[in-house]
Parts: C-alpha cells; sequence; structure tokens
C-alpha cells in the first residue's frame, strides 16, 4: 500500500508520496513513487504512483519510452506533450496500454489490475494543473473547491486535510500539514512508511523550488510528529468533558 498526496494551491503546488511497498509481513521494501519530468523554463511535470508495483513501475517506463497516439501515429512522452490536459491524456493511454498487456494474465491469476496515479505540474505558457487518474485510464481534475487529491491508503490522512488545507494556505503551510496528514496515516498503517519524497513548485515558476527526501531520523520531521503528538494530547484534555451524567 501507499500513501501519496498533492495539493494544488494559489502559489503552486506541493506533492509528497511514502517509498513503502508491502508484499507480505516478511517482504517490506521501498521504491520511489514520486517521479519527475523537468527542463527549467519549460516545463516541471510530477507522477505520483500507487498500486500494484510491477503495474505502476511498467506505466511510468511507458510514459518514459513513449505512447503512440492515435490519431496521428507519433510516439508521445512527458517530456514532449504541449498541455497538461494531454500529458493527463498520455497517462491515461499509458495505463489501458499495460491493462491491455498484463491485465487478462493477471485476472487468470486472481491479480487485481490496481493502480491510481497523481499527474501534476505546468508546462511553459500553460496553466498549473493536477489530475487523478484511475485503473480505467479515467481522470479527474483538482480545483480551488477541491485543492488537494490522493492515492493509497487516505482515509487517515484526509481529515486534517479537509480541516486545515485551502486554496489559499500558503505553500509551505501546506507541506507542513501535508507531513502531518502521513504521519497520522503512518501510525495507523504499517504498509505507509519512511523514506518520504516531496517537492513543491511555485507557479509559474518553472522550475522546482524544493525536492526533498526525508529519512529515518531527520530531524524537522521527529519534532513535528512529536509536536503532533503533544498537541492533539493537550487539546483533548482541555476540552471540557461531556456533560452527559444521569441524574439522580
Amino acid at each position: 500500500m501507499t500513501y501519496c498526496v498533492g495539493l494544488l494551491l494559489k502559489d503552486g503546488l506541493v506533492m509528497i508520496c511514502d517509498t513503502r511497498t508491502n508484499a507480505g509481513v516478511d517482504n517490506v521494501a521501498s521504491f520511489r513513487k514520486l517521479h519527475m519530468v523537468e527542463e527549467p523554463g519549460e516545463r516541471v511535470i510530477a507522477l505520483a504512483s500507487s498500486g500494484n508495483l510491477s503495474i505502476t513501475q511498467s506505466i511510468v517506463s511507458l510514459l518514459m519510452e513513449g505512447v503512440p497516439d492515435p490519431e496521428t501515429d507519433t510516439v508521445e512522452t512527458l517530456a514532449t506533450v504541449p498541455t497538461m490536459f494531454k500529458a493527463a491524456q498520455l497517462v491515461g493511454r499509458a495505463v489501458r496500454e499495460i491493462y491491455r498487456v498484463d491485465g487478462p494474465s493477471m485476472e487468470q491469476h486472481n491479480a487485481r489490475f490496481d493502480v491510481s496515479l497523481i499527474l501534476g505540474g505546468q508546462i511553459k505558457g500553460r496553466r498549473l494543473r493536477m489530475f487523478m487518474i484511475y485503473a480505467a485510464g479515467n481522470f479527474i481534475e483538482a480545483t480551488p473547491d477541491t485543492p488537494f487529491l490522493q492515492i493509497g491508503e487516505h482515509k487517515y490522512g484526509k481529515p486534517i486535510l479537509d480541516r486545515a488545507v485551502k486554496y489559499n494556505t500558503d505553500l509551505y503551510d501546506a507541506l507542513k500539514v501535508g507531513l502531518i496528514s502521513v504521519d497520522s496515516t503512518m501510525r495507523s498503517n504499517l504498509a505507509v512508511g519512511l523514506p518520504l519524497d516531496l517537492m513543491i513548485l511555485r507557479r509559474d515558476a518553472m522550475q522546482t523550488e524544493l525536492t526533498y527526501r526525508i529519512e529515518q531520523g531527520e530531524p524537522y520531521f521527529e519534532d513535528l510528529r512529536q509536536r503532533w503528538s503533544e498537541a492533539l494530547r493537550a487539546t483533548h484534555q482541555a476540552i471540557p468533558k461531556p456533560p452527559y451524567v444521569k441524574k439522580a
């Protein structure tokens, strides 16, 4: 399992992914799930992946090598598409192509074709956009009313984002809340874990402002985890006890 979150805000884009993969309690490993295509001054595209590792790796490899365009017979990659909408369509085609090749044999072995992806970024002359692509290759887009998208084990971290993230939230405040969301997920699900990969892209900057990996024992993240736990304990203790006492 995985937890990845993308936040499309007024000032830019924040994406965070864990790296844990789990094929049983005795087969836990780390693989990068946040993939970048960056040509400074021209385009920055980030792709976060969740699901069956063999499927997601095949999709990423196909996107880098090229996917045929059925309308023009040309081969497109994330480095050549002219718009982010075209990029989302390209990812959808790659998902369907991998399903065409691997899906039937996986179903014969009772293996589910499990994949979901978050695609975000900006191409020069176009606006910053973010999409979530499903296993069928279809997708939805983030909006100011819904400024974050999640894939993987999202239920534990979503309430924090719902309460704290708005479209006009500062990028680094959003990063902080996103890390709290990941920590809350890690606390409740052993299938999500460190290291974490993250990136920040400021709107119209056309190059990443921050790419970073949080390893085990990283001081800021350890301090954040401790402060959040202490703040929760202090807050619930400060709230008056329920007045639901049975009267004599």
